[in-house]
Order: structure tokens, then sequence, then C-alpha cells
């Protein structure tokens, strides 16, 4: 496509990055401590922690690690926390130690954690106190070996900490109990900052993460993302921003889950590059506590999904917030709508930039430019150093104008996936271009839309839901005979979950139970919205079910 998207960089965008042979996000997390030490990093409810204090906390963390029988550079290091300051603690500190992150959604059911935990390989987690009693139903069918399991107010002082930990225990009913030999964070953390010892053997083409996607079948894959992957979509982040950026004043407000690569580059690492501070959010569905939030910070930046900036514009208290420092406010995850832009742009003064990344992609692949004056239903331009080709079923080009699958090649594409070779072959086009799966069209400006999905992959909000999982719990109920699953717009979440289900002969079931069923192995996010009972379902003639005939009927 001859890059004609970089005629459309803003003035002192170069079109490549360049990064130190032997950088990792090693070095750049203890350089920006060096340069920062005294500035706020992370803050959570009243609790802020500076870089020094980061630095700190970080190599006691590490230190605990080394500290354990059998564990050694290399190894993963589940980490199933909401946005806590023991997040970024416990990142930086592994990676110190050398050691792989697995980042785990703290909502995951005992089967889908068990799952993510076999395959990894991870001899470590680090859990979420409430959620500790959904490893232990799982934990003899793991390899892991060490548990660390910390409160949420664990770092948020000596008064408010125990009352946070108390009413949380009280809320669950679990704690640190159900797992025999879980390390409390105090003891965790109780290593000296002196026992760490540097691995210099970490290098750009290590792992850093194993972060898990689905893909559009089976259970979900581990893709590898080196510390060059990520630290590569930080440089290229932070140099398509910087015309609206100044080191180490920006504040940034990070709603959206550590967890998800989303806000794990374009928050947690970008903002550690630049200085910043990112105010975390352990729950932004409870919006009058974000929104607090938002009173009390003079934040510079924010990111977020359509239903999340949806939600505020239209909560009615959303007006007593300062927008006046707001430059940036980022939407990735699902199609930003243009009425919540357009309400957007109205209240905050400020144009939603909208972008698209991929857990494959580290995760940024296009956004729109930081001058964008206003929205415009465009997911933007190739970062710097990023090509990104549109090709047919066979892998060839389209023609100019036409709609081909997304694919994308840049040193922010992943290594693979984890112990699965014939899923990366078949992710990759013959001269090195990873394929999205994702249908898109390029405008003669080199603005990329998306048009279509090639998969049957559905997303909710942002979070993706894999049909296969969900027909594969839905049918191992005794009742049922088929089931197919499909994507249907919604409003609020861009997609909804609907289940079409044929039930065996004599059999009958309620929507409830079956919901009720389908929650013991599946996360809240991958339950039905909509369930549709039926005497059959469309089938092509050797017998697969025809989930387009489904959709089309659903939109008939």
């Amino acid at each position: 496509m001859d890059r004609v998207w970089l005629k459309e960089y803003p003035p002192g965008v170069a079109a490549d990055i360049a990064i130190e042979p032997r950088e990792t996000l090693v070095t750049m997390f203890e350089r920006a401590c060096q340069r920062y030490r005294d500035r706020r990093a992370f803050a959570s409810g009243r609790r802020v922690i500076t870089y020094g204090q980061l630095d700190e906390l970080s190599r006691r963390f590490a230190a605990w690690l080394q500290s354990l029988p059998g564990v050694r550079p290399g190894d993963r290091v589940a980490v199933m926390l909401p946005n806590v300051l023991q997040y970024p603690v416990v990142l930086f500190g592994a990676w110190r130690a050398g050691m792989v992150v697995v980042n785990c959604n703290p909502l995951y059911t005992p089967h889908e954690l068990e799952h993510q935990l076999r395959d990894s390989g991870a001899t470590v987690l680090v859990i979420v106190g409430h959620r500790a009693g959904v490893f232990a139903e799982v934990a003899a069918a793991t390899p892991v070996r060490h548990v660390l399991a910390t409160g949420v107010g664990d770092m948020l002082g000596p008064v408010r900490g125990p009352l946070t930990n108390f009413a949380v225990r009280y809320v669950y009913r679990l704690g640190t109990g159900r797992v025999p030999g879980a390390v409390s964070w105090a003891r965790a953390m109780a290593r000296s900052p002196e026992d760490f010892r540097p691995d210099a053997t970490v290098g750009p083409e290590d792992l850093a993460c194993l972060q898990y996607t689905g893909g559009t079948t089976g259970r979900s894959k581990g893709a590898m993302l080196t510390h060059r992957n990520l630290l590569a979509n930080v440089r290229q982040i932070n140099a398509w921003f910087a015309p609206k950026q100044v080191p180490g004043t920006e504040i940034v407000i990070t709603p959206l889950p550590l967890y998800h690569v989303y806000a794990l580059t374009c928050n947690c690492l970008a903002y550690v590059d630049l200085g910043g501070l990112n105010v975390l959010i352990l729950d932004p569905r409870k919006l009058d506590v974000l929104i607090a939030e938002l009173r009390r910070w003079k934040f510079t930046a924010m990111t977020g999904v359509n239903t999340l900036y949806q939600a505020l514009v239209e909560h009615p208290d959303i007006r007593s917030v300062d927008w006046s420092h707001l430059k940036i406010a980022s939407a990735g995850g699902m199609a930003v709508m243009a009425a919540t832009a357009e309400r957007w742009a109205s209240l905050t003064g400020t144009c939603l930039h909208e972008g698209y990344g991929l857990s494959e992609t580290s995760p940024v692949v296009t956004t729109n430019p930081a001058t964008l004056g206003c929205y415009n239903g465009s997911i933007g331009l190739p970062l710097p150093g990023t090509d990104v080709t549109l090709r047919d079923d066979a892998g060839a080009p389209v023609p100019a104008g036409e709609p081909g699958e997304l694919c994308v090649r840049g040193p922010q594409v992943m290594k693979g996936y984890w112990r699965d070779p014939a899923a990366t072959a078949a992710a990759m086009t013959a001269d090195g271009y990873f394929r999205t799966g994702d249908v898109a069209s390029m405008d003669a400006r080199g603005y990329f839309r998306i048009v279509d999905r090639k998969k049957d992959m559905i997303d909710v909000a942002g979070l993706k839901v894999y049909p296969n999982e969900v027909e594969g719990v839905a049918t191992r109920h005794p009742a049922v005979l088929e089931a197919a699953c499909i994507g249907v717009p919604d409003e609020r979440t861009g997609e909804a979950v609907m289940l079409y289900v044929v039930l065996r002969s004599g059999e009958r079931l309620s929507t409830d139970a079956l919901r009720e069923w389908l929650r013991q192995d599946l996360a809240p996010y991958k339950i039905p919205r909509h369930v549709e009972f039926r005497d059959t379902l469309p089938k092509s003639p050797v017998g697969k079910v025809l989930r387009r005939q489904l959709r089309d009927d659903h939109a008939a």
C-alpha cells in the first residue's frame, strides 16, 4: 500500500521508531525510577506511591520471588489482580527477577483459571484474596506451587487498608485461608530490597508476558509478547501522542483493568515511560466513585471503551467534572458509536481518539492522530514502524478501495502462540504478516475502517467471547441436544451473546436454569443475554451449524 498514511502523520511524528539494541522493559522502568524518583507513579483511593517507592517495593517483590525454592528466571508468574497498587509492584518486580507475567482475569471461573494455569505452566500465583477460593477448587490440577494472596486494601494504609479488606471479606465470605500455605502480602514484602539480585540475562527477545486470547475456536491461547514487542508499542504510542504530552507531568485515569493488554500498554507502561501518574480505578462500573475520582484530579488523559464513555455522558453528575486539563481521550476494544463521540466532545471539548489493536500486537496497530479535531468513524492510521495490508482469502493484496483481511507487520507483533506452532503458522502470512481475522477498508488518505469480522468471535464491550466455548458448556447440560452461539447488536455493549438451544426429546429447561448452569464455567460477560429455544438449527450438507444464517434470521 506504499504507506500512503505517512502523509497524514502529524508534524514531528517520524515514520519509524528507534529502540536501543539491549533495551528492555526492565531498563525502561529503572530509567523512569531514576529520572522521576520523587514524582507520583500510581494512585489508588487516597494512597499515592512515587517512582522511588515503586522502585523499592518492586525490588522487595523480586527478592521474594528469588527466594522461592525451585523458581528461576523464565518461569511464569500468574497475576490475578484487579486495579490495585500491588499490580505494578508485582509486574515490574517479576520482570526484574527475569520472570514471565501471565495476566489472569479475576472474574475467571475455576474451569477457566485451571486451563490458563495449566497451559502456561505457571508455578507462582499472585491472587486477590477474595478470589482465592476459585483457585483452591483447582489447585491440585495446576503446576502452581507458590501462592501469594493479597487483599484489595493491603497497600491503602494502616487504617483504610484493614477496613477495606474487612469490607471485602464480609461481601465475598472468602479469604486467604482457602489456599493452604498461601503467603500474605506483608510477609512477601518483608524481604529487604537489598536481597534483590538483578538478573543481567534479560534481553529484548525474552518473553515478558503470556497474554491469553481465544482467537476464534477452542480454548484460549497465550500470545507470546517479548520485552521488545511491548517496549516497541510503548514507544510507538508515545511518539504518536508526543505533540500533546509533557514528560513528568501527565496524569492518566485508568478505569480499564491492567490485566487487559489495552490498559497494560497504553496506561501502565506508556505512562511509566513518560514519568506520568496512573490513577487506578478499582471498579469503573461504580460510576459515582469514578466521577468522584475525576473531580479530584487534574487529569490530562483517559482511556476507555465506548460503553464506559456512554455511561459517563449519561450520568447526572458528570457536569461537575473539570475537563479543562484533558488533552487525550483514547477509545479502543470495541467500535466507538458516533452518538457517544458527539456527546463526549460536546461535554468535554475533547475528541475521542479511536484506535485498533489485539493481544497479539501488544496491542495497538492503528489510532487516530493526536491532532484530530473531531470523530471520523475510522480506527485511524498505522503507528510508526507498522505496515498494514489488506488481503483476500488467498493471501493476495486486494485492489485499492476494496475490503480485505487486515494483516499487520511491525515490532509490536507477537513472537507466536505459546507452545502452539500450528496456530502460530496459521496466523501468519507467507511474507510475515499477522492475520487479524478482521475485514477492513482503507480510504485514499490511509485511514482504516473495520468492515466486518471474518471470524465468529463476539465482542462484548471490548471483551472477547468465543462461541465454541459457550456452546461446549451449554451442550454438557443433560437436557441440551445442540446449541449455537452468535453475537447480536446491542446499544450498550456493542454486541451481546445470543444462544440458540435445541433440547432433547421430552426435556424441559428454563432460561434461568440454563444461565445458572453456564455460570459454573463461564465468566459473567460470556453468559448469553438472549436465549432462544428451537426445534432445529440450520446446518450445511455436512452437518455444520450455520451461524451466519442464524445472524441473518435475527437481523430479519
